[in-house]
């Protein structure tokens, strides 16, 4: 069945989790173990603190603050199937997205709106496009952003990595190169992304994704990765750790 929800249903799913941590602390549940099913204009902090082993699946839009805090929960959220406007030039998600998470998924099919992923420790996302200031003060976790980031993108990033389309070869512009390099992609980097945006389709029906992944040979050279200094030197070391420990004897 279908919940319908509206702008004042406010950080729905936050008690659910609650209660799911009281018993099971932070191992949550299995994957999947709850779904709930949305329709309509969900309000504030929409999946805010959502355990592991819960998904929701929104048919509409949301609010700000959606996934705030998310620790393990599964998200995803694309406008109902009858609209007539593309979903990756409109926005379906507002402010301060995915603030404070530390782990879970979010499959966002469409765009969202400022200081998307702020503080961001852990969760993995896929948006169409973002606002102003996105990732700022990440420290984990992985984003991929299939449309045009706003200014300010990377501020204060530390960690974490992104993942940017850039087929008009405009994310210079709106990059904060304080604390992070542009790079180009590598085998590793390639499957993941390839991945994630599989996975996004598959929640969302993004056609944004579905046109990726059908000429993924070309189209994947046209991303760029977006890798903090002081993260990319500490994978360097664990690297360097791991090659040089002694041989069992």
């Amino acid at each position: 069945s279908v919940v319908k929800i509206k702008n004042t249903d406010r950080a729905v799913g936050a008690m659910l989790s609650f209660e799911i941590s009281q018993r099971y602390k932070a191992k949550g549940l299995e994957t999947d173990t709850l779904i709930y099913r949305f329709h309509g204009s969900a309000g504030q902090s929409f999946g805010a603190f959502l355990a592991h082993g819960v998904t929701f699946i929104l048919r509409g839009e949301s609010n700000d603050y959606f996934g705030k805090g998310l620790s393990g929960g599964k998200l995803s959220v694309a406008p109902d199937a009858k609209v007539t406007f593309d979903p990756s030039k409109n926005i379906i998600i507002g402010n301060v997205a995915l603030y404070g998470a530390t782990s879970g998924e979010a499959y966002i099919g469409g765009m969202a709106g400022e200081r998307f992923a702020v503080r961001n420790s852990g969760a993995t996302a896929v948006v169409e496009g973002i606002g102003d200031h996105g990732c700022e003060y990440m420290t984990g976790g992985i984003v991929v952003v299939l449309g045009e980031t706003g200014r300010n993108f990377a501020a204060g990033m530390s960690g974490g990595i992104a993942y940017i389309f850039n087929p008009n070869n405009t994310f210079s512009r709106s990059f904060n190169n304080d604390m992070a390099d542009i790079e180009a992609l590598d085998t590793y980097d390639f499957e993941l992304l390839r991945t994630q945006i599989r996975h996004h389709f598959r929640h969302t029906g993004s056609q944004k994704a579905l046109t990726i992944l059908n000429d993924w040979e070309i189209l994947r050279g046209v991303f760029l990765k977006v890798m903090p200094r002081d993260y990319k030197a500490v994978l360097e070391k664990k690297r360097v750790a791991t090659t040089e420990l002694p041989m069992a004897v």
